[in-house]
């Protein structure tokens, strides 16, 4: 008996390369786009021991932990790094980067988390884009958060290595990725004797088999069901509109923000400036002698779908996240965990008006709607 899922016709390469150019076009980029057959890491990575070794001095933004591991990454490579570390409640400025930049002028590689669901906050990656390219230096952006929730201007912005992942804004699997490279980068690579060659990590292999290779073969059998759902993400963003979708978004994380000032119970923005909260994920602190996880606990044994998780690590006893993103990123959505939120902390201390913070959602988001 046939199944759709399983008995499907071989993804061809002219098929792969298709799905490849329009990636290319949701970054709005000229560069070469590799679609890597793995979550977003295995690119992050590829990138930075590729494009970072010894002799090499590399500027580490870091808002959230995944700015943590890319140094872990690029000390590990033998390059000299330099940690621009601000606090995880906001985000990092163009004035600093630039600052850092002039102390230490041999910085010839930046990387940079756009936004950093697992913190909540988003940088200001069009401004800092500029200072990076008038120092001269090798720009990474993490925009796994980011694509389809801001904008996202690849070649307008000096990003020399952008990569993204299907499993947030854009709705999709997590296992299957994709970076754009730009002909410096390549250039970067083929000079770094380090650069990994003959590995699932190599993106010079991609490059040398497939993109000078005309895209006629291609180097391995392709994920084949990621690669299709994939295609279909960016199909429904381009058939909602990419600014519809981005202000879906943003409207799910105005909405978030204001029903958890109108709920009560001692919970506060863990990111302080709108401003500078990303759209996918609005991160909360709970208050002294409430623990998170306790309270997600409970929000999500009333209903499992929920969207909510407690931070990671040390954040796991302060810091609620409501994800709204992808399928997430509506009215329902906020409402219900708004909703579960209010019942988790009532009786933990402090007052909670369950209905007055869906009042203030719907009120947040119908504004945002109409601007």
């Amino acid at each position: 008996m046939t199944h759709p899922l399983l008995d499907l016709p071989p993804l061809t390469a002219a098929h792969f390369a298709a799905i490849e150019r329009r990636v290319a076009s949701l970054l709005a980029t000229e560069n070469d786009v590799v679609i890597m057959q793995g979550e977003a890491l295995l690119p992050l990575e590829g990138c930075i021991r590729g494009g970072a070794g010894p002799g090499s001095t590399a500027l580490n933004v870091v808002t959230g932990p995944y700015g943590q591991t890319f140094g872990d990454w690029l000390r590990d490579c033998g390059a000299v790094v330099v940690d621009l570390e601000v606090p995880f409640h906001t985000a990092v400025t163009a004035e600093a980067v630039e600052r850092t930049l002039a102390a230490h002028p041999e910085i010839d590689f930046v990387s940079l988390v756009h936004a950093e669901a697992a913190t909540g906050n988003t940088n200001p990656v069009a401004e800092i884009g500029e200072v990076v390219r008038a120092h001269g230096a090798l720009f990474m952006l993490d925009a796994v958060a980011s694509v389809a929730a801001e904008p996202l201007l690849t070649d307008a912005w000096g990003v020399d290595l952008c990569v993204i992942g299907a499993q947030k804004a854009m709705g999709g699997p997590a296992g299957v990725s994709a970076v754009s490279v730009s002909g410096r980068a390549w250039e970067r690579f083929a000079a770094n004797p380090r650069a990994p060659r003959r590995s699932y990590l190599s993106l010079l292999d991609w490059k040398e088999r497939w993109i000078d290779g005309e895209r006629r073969a291609l180097p391995h059998a392709p994920a084949q069901l990621e690669m299709l759902a994939l295609e279909a993400c960016v199909e429904r963003i381009e058939a909602a509109g990419p600014e519809t979708v981005m202000a879906r978004h943003a409207s799910a994380a105005a909405a978030t923000r204001a029903g958890a000032l109108a709920l009560g119970g001692g919970l506060t923005p863990y990111v302080h400036e709108a401003a500078e909260a990303a759209p996918v994920a609005t991160t909360l602190r709970t208050p002294a002698g409430v623990d998170a996880a306790d309270v997600v606990a409970k929000a999500l044994a009333a209903d499992p779908a929920l969207p909510l998780v407690a931070g990671g690590g040390a954040l796991a006893s302060e810091m609620i996240r409501v994800n709204h993103y992808g399928a997430d990123a509506t009215p329902g959505a906020v409402r219900s965990s708004l909703l579960a939120l209010g019942a988790a902390l009532d009786g933990s201390g402090g007052a909670v008006d369950p209905e007055a913070a869906v009042r203030a959602a719907d009120e947040a988001w119908r504004s945002r709607a109409a601007s």
